[in-house]
C-alpha cells in the first residue's frame, strides 16, 4: 500500500497529542498462523498473548442464578429464553431476573485474546501476572485495553482463507504450468489496475470466491457504484460497513457518486476535507478530520473520538468529556446547530464499524489478486477456493461457480484424485478431494495415494484393497462418494462386492496383502444406475449433491419451478408482481428502524444466475425461511441503482422427492425407471438367493 498515492492521514497512527502505540495487524494464511505465533515466542524473549474477560450475558447470567436458586432445569430455559411466568407467580424466578440485571457485564472467566500477541523490551511479568492456557503460551491476566494503558505494543496475528486461497491457485498453475506460474508476480498492483478483465469482473460484480467482495451486499453496492478500478474499490470496502450504512450516508455516497450534480448536497468544508468521498465520512480518519477541522478539537481530543468509535472506551470519562467538546467548540466556530447535530451523528453511528483508510486499502489489494487469479485461470482459482473450505459461501456454492466459469466437477477418485481437489486443465475438470467427504479418514486416503504412487493405478476394487488394506467401513464411504467409478460397476454392485471382500472385518483397516487372497465369487444381480439416488448419497456424504438440486422436486414442483421468472428477465419486470423460484444461498436479517426483524435473501434460479429478494417483517412473520432448500417468492421486482431485487409478498418451500435410497415404491413415480431402491433391491436379491437361481457361488 502506496501511503502517498492514498494520502493516508499520517495524523491517524502518531501524532504528538496521543498517548498510545498504535497497533499492528498482520494477516497470513489460516494455515500458517500457528507456525507464525511459534515463530514470535521463540525470536523474541519478552512476549506473552494478550488475556480478555468474557463476561455474563443476559442467558448466561440467568443459568448461573438459577443453579444456585435451586431451579429445575426446564425452568431456568424457559426463563433465559424470555418466556416468564405473571408477575407474582414465583417469587424465585423474580430474585434471579432482579440479580440476573445486577451481574449482567460482570467477568465471567479469563481467556485469550483472538489474535494479540504482546512484544516488549522487559518480562512481561514486570507488568503484570500470567497464566498458561492449554494453548501453551504464556498470556497476560490484563486485556487489550488495558495493555495500551500501560504502552504496550501490541501485534495482531490474523489468519484468513484469502491467502491460502492465492497460495494454493499459484501452486496449482505451477504443477501443470511451471514456465507459466514463474512469470506470475502476485504483487504487480500497477499490472492488475490496468487488467481489462479484472476491471470487468468488478463492474458486473463476478466476484464469488474473492476475498472481501464476494457477499451479496458487497457485489450489490460494486453493481450500484459500477466501480471499476482501485480507489473506487478501496471506497466501497469500508462504504460496506455498517458503520457508513447505519449513518445513512452509504445511500448518500451512492448518490453523490453515480450523480455528480448532487455532490453540492455536502456541507463545503466536509467536502473539502473528504472530497475522494463527496464529504461523506467513510474512514476513521474522516472522523479525526472532522473533529480537528470541522469542530475546533485538537488532536488528542480527536484520538479520543476515533478510539471510541471501537466501543471500547465509550464508558471513560474521556470519550464523554470529548463529546462535550465537540459541541461546544464546533458552536464557538459558528457552526448552525443542526448541522452539528447531524454531524454528530454521523460520527456516533460509526461506533465499532469503520475501517481505517489503510487497511481497506490493503484488504483491496487482496481483492485484486484474487480478481486476477479469477479472471485469467479461473478453474485453478475456484479448485484453491474448495480447497480451502471457501470465505462467505458454503463450499456448495464454490463448486456452484465454478461451473459458472466454465468448469467441469467429478466427484473424488482414488486412481485420479487425492484428498484435496485437484485439476485437470486439458479437460477443465475438478476432481473433488476426499477431504470433503463425511467419516473418511486422511490416513486412509494417504495409503492410497502412497500405493498408487509406487505401483501404478488400481485396476479393480479387489486390487485397491488388497494393495491399501482398508477396512469395510472406510471402503463403502469411498464407494458411496465415487471413488471407484473407474471400475465402471455400479455403486450397488460395488457395495454388494465390498461385502463379500470385507464382511469377516473389522471397521478400521487391514493389512495389505502380500499375496491375492483365494475369495468366494458370486454373480450378483444386474444393478440399474441410479442418479437421484448418487444425488442423496452425495447430500449425506458431501452436504450437497453434483446434480442439480432442482432435479429432486417433486413433478409439480418441478413445473412450478419452469414458469418462474428467470433472474436475467427481471430487468423486463421492474415495478411488476413476479414469481421467481429459487435455490436458497444465504440469508442476511437485520431490523427496521422500529427494531422489527426483516430479511435480505440470496437465491439462485434454475440456470445458475443469482437472484436477491427482500422481506419485511409483515411478508417474514407470515412466511418465514424454513431452512435449506427451494423457495417460491412471489413479489414486486424492483431497481435501484441498476440493482434488481424482489420484494417479497409470498414465499413457500417447494417439496423434494421421498429419499428413493429408502422408498419402498423407488422413484414413486418421480420419473419411469425401474424400481431400483434399496429395499427393492434387498427383495429381488433375497428372492433370487432363496431360489438359488442368481446368486451362483464358485471358488477359484
Amino acid at each position: 500500500v502506496d501511503p502517498i498515492e492514498l494520502d493516508l492521514y499520517f495524523e491517524r497512527f502518531i501524532n504528538l497529542y496521543r498517548s498510545n502505540p498504535p497497533d499492528f495487524d498482520i494477516d497470513f494464511s489460516w494455515t500458517d498462523r500457528d507456525d507464525v505465533t511459534k515463530y514470535i515466542f521463540n525470536r523474541f524473549p519478552h512476549v506473552a498473548l494478550v488475556g480478555a474477560y468474557s463476561t455474563f450475558q443476559h442467558r448466561a447470567v440467568i443459568r448461573e442464578l438459577g443453579k444456585v436458586f435451586g431451579l429445575p432445569k426446564q425452568d431456568i430455559d424457559r426463563i433465559a429464553e424470555g418466556k416468564l411466568l405473571p408477575p407474582g407467580t414465583d417469587d424465585m424466578e423474580t430474585l434471579v431476573v432482579r440479580y440476573a440485571s445486577y451481574l449482567k457485564g460482570f467477568p465471567n472467566a479469563l481467556t485469550i485474546h483472538a489474535c494479540g500477541i504482546l512484544i516488549a523490551d522487559r518480562p512481561i511479568h514486570n507488568f503484570g501476572s500470567t497464566f498458561m492456557p492449554p494453548k501453551g503460551f504464556p498470556t497476560t491476566q490484563f486485556d487489550m485495553i488495558v495493555a495500551e494503558d500501560i504502552g504496550l505494543y501490541k501485534f495482531d496475528i490474523l489468519s484468513q482463507r484469502g491467502l491460502g486461497k492465492i497460495r494454493d491457485t499459484i501452486d496449482l498453475i505451477a504443477k501443470h504450468q511451471p514456465q507459466v506460474s514463474a512469470q506470475i508476480d502476485i504483487h504487480d498492483m500497477a499490472r492488475f489496475k490496468q487488467d481489462p478483465r479484472i476491471q470487468h469482473l468488478l463492474r458486473e460484480a463476478l466476484a464469488v470466491g474473492c476475498f472481501y467482495v464476494e457477499s451479496p451486499a458487497m457485489r450489490m453496492l460494486m453493481r450500484k457504484l459500477r466501480v471499476d478500478n482501485y480507489l473506487g474499490l478501496v471506497a466501497a470496502s469500508s462504504v460496506i460497513r455498517p458503520g457508513v450504512s447505519r449513518s445513512g450516508m452509504m445511500r448518500a455516497y451512492i448518490e453523490r457518486h453515480r450523480h455528480p450534480e448532487k455532490r453540492d448536497d455536502a456541507h463545503p468544508v466536509l467536502l473539502e476535507l473528504m472530497p475522494e468521498t463527496y464529504g461523506v465520512m467513510v474512514y476513521q480518519e474522516d472522523v479525526i478530520k472532522v473533529a480537528h477541522h470541522f469542530a475546533g478539537l485538537d488532536l488528542s481530543e480527536a484520538d479520543v473520538l476515533r478510539r471510541g468509535m471501537s466501543g471500547k472506551f465509550r464508558s471513560r470519562e474521556e470519550f464523554a468529556k470529548a463529546r462535550n467538546a465537540f459541541h461546544q467548540k464546533a458552536l464557538e466556530c459558528g457552526r448552525d446547530p443542526a448541522l452539528v447535530q447531524e454531524v454528530w451523528r454521523q460520527v456516533e453511528s460509526f461506533a465499532g464499524y469503520a475501517f481505517a483508510k489503510g487497511h481497506s486499502a490493503s484488504y483491496a489489494v487482496e481483492s485484486y489478486q484474487s480478481l486476477y487469479l479469477k479472471a485469467h485461470w479461473p478453474i485453478e482459482y475456484m479448485a484453491a477456493c474448495i480447497n480451502n473450505f471457501g470465505g462467505f459461501y458454503h463450499t456448495e456454492f464454490y463448486v456452484h461457480e465454478a461451473r459458472m466459469v466454465g468448469g467441469r466437477i467429478e466427484a473424488p477418485c482414488v486412481n485420479r484424485g487425492g484428498w484435496e481437489a485437484c485439476v485437470e486443465p486439458q479437460s477443465r475438470t475438478i476432481l473433488l478431494g476426499f477431504n470433503l467427504v463425511r467419516g473418511i479418514q486422511a490416513q486412509t486416503i494417504a495409503r492410497f495415494m502412497q500405493e498408487r504412487q509406487q505401483n501404478g493405478d488400481f485396476t479393480s476394487l479387489e486390487d485397491a484393497i488388497n494393495r491399501a488394506g482398508i477396512g469395510l467401513e472406510q471402503c463403502l464411504l469411498i464407494i458411496r462418494c465415487g471413488g471407484f467409478r473407474f471400475t465402471e460397476k455400479s455403486l450397488q454392485h460395488l457395495q454388494w462386492e465390498a461385502h463379500f471382500l470385507l464382511g469377516h472385518t473389522q471397521k478400521g483397516t487391514t493389512d495389505a496383502s502380500l499375496f491375492t487372497p483365494d475369495v468366494n465369487r458370486f454373480t450378483l444381480p444386474r444393478f440399474e444406475a441410479n442418479d437421484l439416488e448418487v444425488a442423496f448419497d452425495q447430500i449425506e456424504l458431501f452436504g450437497f449433491s453434483l446434480l442439480s438440486p432442482f432435479r429432486l422436486l417433486t413433478p409439480d414442483a418441478q413445473a412450478i419451478a419452469q414458469r418462474g421468472v428467470r433472474s436475467e428477465a427481471l430487468s423486463d419486470c421492474i415495478g411488476q408482481t413476479v414469481e421467481v423460484v429459487g435455490y436458497l444461498v444465504t440469508i442476511k436479517e437485520t431490523q427496521t428502524a422500529k427494531r422489527e426483524r426483516m430479511s435480505f435473501g440470496c437465491f439462485i434460479d434454475v440456470e445458475g444466475q443469482w437472484l436477491d429478494t427482500v422481506h419485511f417483517p409483515p411478508s417474514l412473520k407470515q412466511f418465514a425461511f424454513r431452512g435449506r432448500g427451494i423457495y417460491l417468492v412471489r413479489g414486486v421486482a424492483k431497481e435501484e441503482f441498476g440493482c434488481i431485487h424482489v420484494e417479497a409478498a409470498f414465499m413457500q418451500k417447494l417439496d423434494y422427492i421421498p429419499d428413493p435410497r429408502y422408498s419402498e415404491d423407488g422413484l414413486a413415480g418421480h420419473e419411469k425407471r425401474p424400481n431400483n431402491s434399496r429395499a427393492a433391491r434387498r427383495r429381488q436379491t433375497m428372492g433370487a438367493r432363496s431360489s438359488g437361481g442368481i446368486l451362483k457361488r464358485s471358488l477359484r
